[in-house]
Protein backbone atom coordinates (compact mmCIF):
# COMPACT_ATOMS: atom_id res chain seq x y z
CA UNK A 1 0.00 0.00 0.00
CA UNK A 2 2.78 2.37 0.85
CA UNK A 3 4.49 1.64 -2.45
CA UNK A 4 1.28 2.29 -4.38
CA UNK A 5 0.69 5.54 -2.51
CA UNK A 6 4.27 6.60 -3.22
CA UNK A 7 3.84 5.96 -6.97
CA UNK A 8 0.60 7.95 -7.05
CA UNK A 9 2.22 10.83 -5.21
CA UNK A 10 5.13 10.93 -7.62
CA UNK A 11 2.71 10.87 -10.56
CA UNK A 12 0.75 13.82 -9.17
CA UNK A 13 3.92 15.79 -8.53
CA UNK A 14 5.11 15.13 -12.06
CA UNK A 15 1.82 16.33 -13.55
CA UNK A 16 1.89 19.41 -11.33
CA UNK A 17 5.46 20.19 -12.28
CA UNK A 18 4.62 19.82 -15.96
CA UNK A 19 1.74 22.26 -15.57
CA UNK A 20 3.95 24.79 -13.80
CA UNK A 21 6.62 24.50 -16.47
CA UNK A 22 3.97 24.95 -19.16
CA UNK A 23 2.66 28.13 -17.52
CA UNK A 24 6.17 29.48 -17.10
CA UNK A 25 6.92 28.90 -20.77
CA UNK A 26 3.69 30.62 -21.78
CA UNK A 27 4.45 33.61 -19.56
CA UNK A 28 8.06 33.88 -20.69
CA UNK A 29 7.02 33.66 -24.34
CA UNK A 30 4.39 36.38 -24.19
CA UNK A 31 4.05 40.10 -23.63
CA UNK A 32 1.43 42.80 -24.06
CA UNK A 33 0.48 46.26 -25.24
CA UNK A 34 -1.38 49.05 -23.46
CA UNK A 35 -2.37 52.59 -24.38
CA UNK A 36 -5.04 55.28 -24.51
CA UNK A 37 -7.31 56.36 -27.38
CA UNK A 38 -8.57 59.91 -27.88
CA UNK A 39 -10.71 61.76 -30.41
CA UNK A 40 -8.89 64.26 -32.61
CA UNK A 41 -11.83 66.66 -32.66
CA UNK A 42 -11.84 67.48 -28.94
CA UNK A 43 -9.06 65.47 -27.32
CA UNK A 44 -11.53 63.55 -25.18
CA UNK A 45 -10.92 59.89 -24.42
CA UNK A 46 -12.74 57.31 -26.54
CA UNK A 47 -14.57 54.62 -24.59
CA UNK A 48 -15.86 51.45 -26.23
CA UNK A 49 -13.34 51.38 -29.09
CA UNK A 50 -12.34 47.92 -30.33
CA UNK A 51 -8.57 47.36 -30.37
CA UNK A 52 -7.27 44.44 -32.46
CA UNK A 53 -3.76 43.00 -32.73
CA UNK A 54 -3.05 41.61 -36.20
CA UNK A 55 -0.23 39.32 -37.29
CA UNK A 56 -0.41 39.96 -41.01
CA UNK A 57 -4.11 39.45 -41.70
CA UNK A 58 -4.63 37.08 -38.78
CA UNK A 59 -6.45 38.41 -35.73
CA UNK A 60 -4.48 37.48 -32.62
CA UNK A 61 -6.27 39.34 -29.82
CA UNK A 62 -8.88 42.03 -29.16
CA UNK A 63 -9.70 44.41 -26.33
CA UNK A 64 -12.12 47.27 -25.68
CA UNK A 65 -11.20 50.68 -24.29
CA UNK A 66 -12.69 51.49 -20.88
CA UNK A 67 -14.37 54.72 -19.71
CA UNK A 68 -10.96 56.37 -19.52
CA UNK A 69 -10.01 55.34 -23.07
CA UNK A 70 -7.44 52.83 -21.80
CA UNK A 71 -6.87 49.33 -23.18
CA UNK A 72 -4.58 46.37 -22.48
CA UNK A 73 -3.79 43.42 -24.75
CA UNK A 74 -2.27 40.64 -22.66
CA UNK A 75 -0.63 37.30 -23.49
CA UNK A 76 0.52 38.26 -26.97
CA UNK A 77 3.15 35.89 -28.37
CA UNK A 78 6.52 37.54 -29.05
CA UNK A 79 6.42 39.24 -32.43
CA UNK A 80 5.53 42.38 -34.37
CA UNK A 81 1.91 43.41 -34.75
CA UNK A 82 -0.34 45.97 -36.39
CA UNK A 83 -2.92 47.42 -34.01
CA UNK A 84 -6.25 48.64 -35.40
CA UNK A 85 -8.76 50.84 -33.59
CA UNK A 86 -12.47 51.00 -34.48
CA UNK A 87 -15.32 53.04 -33.06
CA UNK A 88 -18.58 53.99 -34.84
CA UNK A 89 -18.49 57.64 -35.88
CA UNK A 90 -14.68 57.73 -35.96
CA UNK A 91 -12.25 56.75 -38.68
CA UNK A 92 -10.40 53.47 -38.34
CA UNK A 93 -6.91 54.02 -36.91
CA UNK A 94 -3.85 51.78 -36.98
CA UNK A 95 -0.33 51.57 -35.60
CA UNK A 96 2.04 49.27 -37.51
CA UNK A 97 5.20 47.52 -36.34
CA UNK A 98 4.39 47.27 -32.64
CA UNK A 99 7.09 44.95 -31.24
CA UNK A 100 6.07 42.71 -28.34
CA UNK A 101 8.86 41.32 -26.16
CA UNK A 102 8.83 38.49 -23.65
CA UNK A 103 7.44 39.40 -20.24
CA UNK A 104 7.01 43.10 -21.05
CA UNK A 105 4.01 45.38 -21.58
CA UNK A 106 4.64 47.93 -24.34
CA UNK A 107 3.11 51.32 -23.44
CA UNK A 108 1.81 53.41 -26.35
CA UNK A 109 0.52 56.11 -23.98
CA UNK A 110 -1.45 58.83 -25.83
CA UNK A 111 -0.03 58.05 -29.26
CA UNK A 112 -3.33 57.49 -31.05
CA UNK A 113 -6.09 59.97 -31.90
CA UNK A 114 -9.04 59.01 -34.08
CA UNK A 115 -10.53 61.70 -36.37
CA UNK A 116 -14.26 61.97 -36.92
CA UNK A 117 -15.70 60.03 -39.84
CA UNK A 118 -18.35 62.52 -40.90
CA UNK A 119 -19.79 60.10 -43.45
CA UNK A 120 -21.07 57.90 -40.63
CA UNK A 121 -22.72 60.63 -38.54
CA UNK A 122 -25.87 62.72 -38.57
CA UNK A 123 -25.66 66.50 -38.33
CA UNK A 124 -28.29 68.98 -37.26
CA UNK A 125 -27.38 72.35 -38.72
CA UNK A 126 -29.47 75.45 -38.25
CA UNK A 127 -29.72 79.21 -38.32
CA UNK A 128 -31.41 81.81 -36.16
CA UNK A 129 -32.89 84.97 -37.69
CA UNK A 130 -34.77 87.96 -36.30
CA UNK A 131 -38.13 89.05 -37.65
CA UNK A 132 -36.36 91.22 -40.23
CA UNK A 133 -34.58 88.16 -41.61
CA UNK A 134 -31.15 89.04 -40.26
CA UNK A 135 -28.83 86.51 -38.64
CA UNK A 136 -28.65 86.63 -34.84
CA UNK A 137 -25.34 85.68 -33.16
CA UNK A 138 -24.93 84.71 -29.52
CA UNK A 139 -28.25 82.88 -29.14
CA UNK A 140 -28.14 79.89 -26.78
CA UNK A 141 -29.08 76.62 -28.51
CA UNK A 142 -29.82 73.41 -26.60
CA UNK A 143 -30.35 69.90 -27.94
CA UNK A 144 -32.13 67.07 -26.13
CA UNK A 145 -33.11 63.55 -27.13
CA UNK A 146 -36.84 62.89 -26.97
CA UNK A 147 -37.50 59.68 -25.05
CA UNK A 148 -40.54 57.79 -23.76
CA UNK A 149 -43.70 59.72 -22.87
CA UNK A 150 -42.35 62.87 -24.51
CA UNK A 151 -39.59 63.40 -21.96
CA UNK A 152 -36.40 64.98 -23.29
CA UNK A 153 -32.89 64.25 -22.05
CA UNK A 154 -30.53 67.17 -22.60
CA UNK A 155 -27.35 66.28 -24.49
CA UNK A 156 -25.49 69.44 -25.38
CA UNK A 157 -25.68 73.21 -25.75
CA UNK A 158 -23.90 76.04 -27.55
CA UNK A 159 -24.39 79.51 -29.00
CA UNK A 160 -24.89 80.72 -32.54
CA UNK A 161 -21.87 82.07 -34.36
CA UNK A 162 -21.41 85.42 -36.09
CA UNK A 163 -23.65 84.31 -38.95
CA UNK A 164 -26.36 82.98 -36.61
CA UNK A 165 -25.55 79.34 -37.38
CA UNK A 166 -25.21 76.32 -35.11
CA UNK A 167 -24.49 72.61 -35.58
CA UNK A 168 -24.69 69.41 -33.55
CA UNK A 169 -23.04 66.09 -34.41
CA UNK A 170 -25.08 62.99 -33.57
CA UNK A 171 -25.11 59.22 -33.90
CA UNK A 172 -26.96 58.13 -37.07
CA UNK A 173 -29.40 55.89 -35.19
CA UNK A 174 -33.09 56.71 -35.68
CA UNK A 175 -34.22 59.14 -32.98
CA UNK A 176 -36.02 62.43 -32.40
CA UNK A 177 -34.18 65.44 -31.01
CA UNK A 178 -35.57 68.67 -29.57
CA UNK A 179 -33.80 71.92 -30.41
CA UNK A 180 -34.47 74.92 -28.17
CA UNK A 181 -33.25 78.49 -28.61
CA UNK A 182 -33.07 81.08 -25.83
CA UNK A 183 -32.07 84.75 -25.77
CA UNK A 184 -32.61 87.66 -23.40
CA UNK A 185 -35.78 89.55 -24.21
CA UNK A 186 -36.96 86.92 -26.67
CA UNK A 187 -39.49 84.12 -26.63
CA UNK A 188 -38.10 80.60 -26.17
CA UNK A 189 -38.61 78.58 -29.36
CA UNK A 190 -38.54 74.78 -29.74
CA UNK A 191 -38.56 72.44 -32.74
CA UNK A 192 -38.20 68.67 -33.09
CA UNK A 193 -35.98 66.99 -35.67
CA UNK A 194 -36.23 63.29 -36.53
CA UNK A 195 -32.98 61.56 -37.48
CA UNK A 196 -33.31 58.55 -39.77
CA UNK A 197 -29.72 57.88 -40.88
CA UNK A 198 -26.35 59.53 -41.51
CA UNK A 199 -27.19 62.81 -43.23
CA UNK A 200 -27.41 66.58 -42.68
CA UNK A 201 -30.69 67.83 -41.24
CA UNK A 202 -31.36 71.56 -41.48
CA UNK A 203 -33.59 73.74 -39.34
CA UNK A 204 -34.28 77.48 -39.03
CA UNK A 205 -35.65 79.62 -36.20
CA UNK A 206 -37.12 83.09 -36.07
CA UNK A 207 -36.33 84.91 -32.85
CA UNK A 208 -39.30 86.94 -31.65
CA UNK A 209 -39.29 89.51 -28.82
CA UNK A 210 -41.19 88.66 -25.69
CA UNK A 211 -44.70 90.05 -25.53
CA UNK A 212 -45.05 92.87 -23.03
CA UNK A 213 -46.84 91.91 -19.82
CA UNK A 214 -50.50 92.82 -19.89
CA UNK A 215 -50.77 92.53 -23.68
Amino acid sequence: MNKVAYVLCVAVLCVGASSIIGVAQKTNGAGGVKGKVRATSNGKVVAGATVTALDGEREVATATTNDKGDFVLNNLPIGTYTLTFRKPGLRVGSIPNVAVKSGKIVSLRDTLELPVDEGTLAFVRGSVFNEAGRSVPGVRVEIARVEGEGNARRLNAGVTGLTGEFAFRLAPDPATYRITIKANGAETETKDVTIESAAIYRIAFTLRPKASEGN
